[in-house]
């Protein structure tokens, strides 16, 4: 017998998320905070409602696909090369730094008489791993906010971008080699190559993809829509070789599938229709979803005070360690302070990290509670920090004239649209 549950809990998802959007947003905070709370309040973690089932998990993934394809799409590749320097030492101190206060925390508490260990790795491995739990950045909630801002498309938000891409390289790297050290059957030097390779995939096979995509598009202006379903083709197929074949995180192939159409011809249009979809649907399920996965184990007051600390520790370091970079790169102080806010979020790739972990044995199952906290608090305010860099009228002042130009093209584009289609069933007549 069929069940049909998945509709009602889609429909719980959707209402509670706007409902709780639109509360947030009249207290000046991002909408995307009320969409994780509504996940939160309704999942497991308090009054129990929805679980993590199948279809939400599958359905949430397809939504950050989504959410990074538009962030490619959305992204000035021009600035994005110019901050490519600048990103690298970003992204470096943001895994450097938080590495450092993970293990210097765990050192401290990791011991016989204040956290008890079940952990099957040496302790020195043990504490390493949580300093790479903190490396972790969950860039899609920040790209949220962002964009709900209209501010994804500046130099901060350039940065944050390019940086979180090569966090997600060099968080790969740092997984794998702490995990080689716990399991023989994991080869540092395969990673390597398929990280070397998925970078050749994304040059060549973009190349020839953004080539043909332009030519195609214009030699085929009248129905516009075929081109937003080859779109989403090109970014589902990234995304899927990307995790398949190379092990690089799926979202990291769906921007950059973003990135190779962008520029092209109706790029704008390709882009709202994307929006759309995301809106009514994709986005809300995804972030409900971290909420949803979200459970709080018994801890008591030492594993309790060790979890206020590594949330304190999770948040200094991040903006420290990407804000020094910001300075390095001479990053004016503000957004030093919006690219380190906006990279402090760990969201679902710090408890994938964990998992990992555990099931290697190089983490005991009594840290998981302090992780989820962590987790929970960084996600939660993240939105609500970035926003807070950003709200001041200078700021308004200083990215007007990038907003009006933008407002401009999108005009010019939705003008262009209506023509082709006009013509289009004119001709159909």
């Amino acid at each position: 017998m069929n069940s049909y549950e998945y509709l009602l809990d889609l429909a719980l998802i959707l209402l509670s998320t706007k409902v709780l959007g639109l509360l947030t947003r009249r207290v000046c905070m991002p909408q995307v905070v009320g969409a994780l709370l509504a996940g939160l309040i309704l999942g497991p973690a308090c009054l129990g409602v929805l679980k993590g089932t199948e279809f939400i998990h599958q359905v949430s993934e397809i939504g950050v696909i989504v959410l990074m394809f538009c962030a490619g799409l959305e992204t000035d590749i021009q600035e994005l090369k110019r901050t490519g320097k600048a990103s690298f030492i970003i992204a470096f101190l943001g895994v450097l730094v938080p590495l450092a206060g993970g293990f210097g925390i765990a050192w401290i508490f990791n011991r016989p008489g204040m956290i008890e260990s079940t952990a099957t790795a040496s302790i020195m491995l043990q504490n390493i791993f949580i300093g790479v739990i903190l490396t972790a950045t969950s860039v899609s909630i920040t790209v949220e906010t962002l964009k709900e801002m209209g501010k994804l498309n500046t130099k901060a938000g350039n940065a944050i971008l390019g940086a979180a891409i090569i966090d997600d390289i060099l968080g790969i790297i740092a997984l794998t080699i702490i995990t080689s050290l716990a399991d023989s059957s994991v080869n540092v030097w395969m990673v390597f190559a398929k990280i070397l390779g998925f970078f050749v995939f994304v040059g060549v096979g973009g190349y020839l993809i953004h080539t043909l995509f332009q030519k195609w598009v214009k030699g085929y202006e009248r129905d516009l829509r075929r081109f937003v379903i080859i779109a989403f083709v090109i970014c589902l197929i990234f995304s899927y070789c990307a995790e398949k074949f190379f092990g690089v995180a799926d979202i990291t192939g769906a921007f950059f599938a973003g990135l190779i159409i962008t520029n092209t011809t109706h790029t704008n249009y390709i882009e709202r229709r994307f929006g759309i979809l995301s809106y009514i649907l994709l986005s809300p399920v995804f972030f409900a979803s971290i909420g949803i996965q979200v459970e709080l184990p018994k801890m008591d007051a030492m594993i309790l005070l060790f979890a206020v600390l590594l949330v304190i520790v999770a948040v200094l370091t991040k903006v420290v360690g990407c804000g020094l970079g910001a300075k390095l790169c001479h990053y004016s102080n503000q957004d030093a302070l919006r690219i380190g806010m906006g990279m402090v979020s760990r969201g679902e790739v710090a408890l994938i990290v964990a998992s990992k972990g555990n099931a290697v044995g190089l983490m005991s199952p009594s840290l998981l509670g302090p992780v989820v906290v962590v987790v929970v608090i960084t996600t939660i305010i993240s939105p609500v920090l970035l926003k807070m860099t950003f709200h001041s009228k200078k700021t308004s002042e200083e990215y007007m004239e990038n907003g009006h130009a933008r407002a401009v093209e999108r005009d010019y584009e939705n003008a262009h649209s209506m023509k082709d289609t006009a013509r289009y069933v004119g001709d159909k007549k």
